[in-house]
């Protein structure tokens, strides 16, 4: 039995009808086609679904899309699409921060989410700010010095 569904989706006002149990993740993927949100482990580990809730981060495989309802969820087209994320791209590119690109969503989603909420992380925050997200390719080393330079970056320093 389907239920009626109504949220906001990277700004937009978006009205389904889908199954209760199906989790935001698979409801973005399926139903809406940003598939930026990827399906890794489907257990809350991989950090491969994170999307923003009501400006929160959360894993989209364990909430249901039913539990965001008259929400505001931000995935990482819209960051992408309007420029929010544009320096943490260039690093990540840049310090060759992404091998098979997986992972690169979250990872990228968890990084914004810290330099908002701290905008000097020293490398064991970002470290601590990344341990919700599994990459299998690149031993963290480049994601962090990503992160590390866009923050230094964005406070007007230079980049070593």
């Amino acid at each position: 039995m389907k239920m009626p569904l109504e949220l906001r989706v990277n700004g937009e006002e978006v009205t389904d009808f889908i199954e209760p149990r199906t989790s935001l993740a698979d409801f973005l993927r399926d139903r809406l086609r940003l598939t930026g949100t990827h399906l890794g482990c489907e257990m809350g580990v991989c950090g491969a679904c994170l999307v923003l809730l009501d400006g929160k981060p959360v894993h989209g495989c364990l909430v249901l899309a039913m539990q965001a309802a008259g929400s505001e969820v931000e995935t990482i087209e819209s960051l992408s699409e309007s420029g929010a994320i544009a320096d943490l791209q260039a690093a990540f590119h840049e310090r060759n921060a992404l091998q098979c690109g997986y992972c690169t969503s979250g990872m990228l989603m968890t990084a914004h989410t810290l330099l908002s909420e701290t905008p000097q992380p020293d490398r064991e925050a970002i470290r601590v700010a990344l341990s919700g997200n599994y990459c299998r390719c690149t031993g963290y080393e480049a994601i962090v010095d990503a992160i590390a330079t866009t923050a230094a970056r964005r406070a007007g320093e230079v980049a070593t």
